[in-house]
């Protein structure tokens, strides 16, 4: 009774760690073949690249293309020739096959190793600087469909429910920005141009433009975005900002033109 209390307690986990993220085995893995109560047969070995592996008094066995829960089930079956109902436990201990593909240039293009189940979050945060990058057209594309589009709510919003699990082979797209700064004009210390970074506002952007000059008409600030083909004002006054009405410090986007008009009373 010990024994099939034990042997259901090792089956009910590895049937969570088998198929963990459905982890599709390939070369150059590393695994753990274990046989309850059979430890000739229980052996570590790594995927060879003909994508198989060598397992005592079964000889060589396909692993490659297989997830973990799949290879155990094949394994069970194969060895009810030599152990009478076998118990197998089949864990990944050195991933080595497994990849996500960066490309559009907002960040740097290339491989990155998914060597444990990790987040789309989880990646970004690794791989650079974001602020270059155009988080709204960017996308993650798996079997050649596009399962997730636009970052900007996961990056600068900080909303997790727009987090996806990465898988192996997974394509993200990530873009940089065609206009990287906002520029700010008219009756400011220092009439420039911004480079853009997500979060920025209005007030943020005079700030570093020198603030209003002593002949500023702060509540006749506009800023002109361009939206398609066409050019929106977007009237902000600024000093009803300055004095606390924060409904009026709007966030800019690329391209954004802040204009603060200029007059003598």
């Amino acid at each position: 009774m010990k024994r099939i209390i034990m042997a259901f307690l090792l089956f009910s986990l590895i049937a969570i760690q088998a198929n963990a993220a459905d982890y599709v085995i390939g070369e150059g893995d590393v695994l753990q073949i274990s046989v309850w109560d059979e430890p000739k047969l229980s052996v570590s070995s790594t995927v060879r690249p003909d994508g198989k592996i060598t397992i005592p008094g079964l000889g060589d066995v396909v692993a490659s293309g297989n997830t973990p829960g799949e290879l155990q089930k094949s394994l069970e079956e194969k060895m009810q020739a030599l152990v009478r109902n076998p118990i197998v436990t089949v864990s990944v201990q050195n991933i080595t096959n497994s990849r996500v593909f960066f490309f559009g240039g907002g960040l740097e293009i290339g491989a990155q190793d998914l060597l444990r189940q990790t987040t789309l979050l989880q990646k970004l945060s690794t791989v650079g600087n974001l602020q270059g990058a155009d988080l709204r057209a960017a996308y993650v594309m798996r079997d050649g469909q596009i399962i997730k589009q636009d970052f900007h709510a996961l990056i600068v919003d900080g909303d997790l429910r727009e987090d996806i699990q990465l898988k192996n082979n997974d394509v993200i797209f990530v873009p940089p920005l065609r206009e990287p700064n906002v520029y700010v004009l008219g009756a400011v210390g220092e009439p420039k141009f911004i480079p853009f970074r997500e979060g920025l506002t209005v007030m943020e952007a005079i700030l570093q433009a020198g603030g209003f000059t002593p002949f500023a008409r702060e509540n006749r600030t506009v800023v002109v975005r361009k939206q398609g083909e066409e050019e929106v004002s977007i009237p902000v006054r600024g000093k009803d900002l300055l004095q606390g009405d924060t409904a009026q410090n709007i966030q800019l986007q690329p391209g954004d033109y802040v204009i603060v008009s200029e007059g003598l009373f």
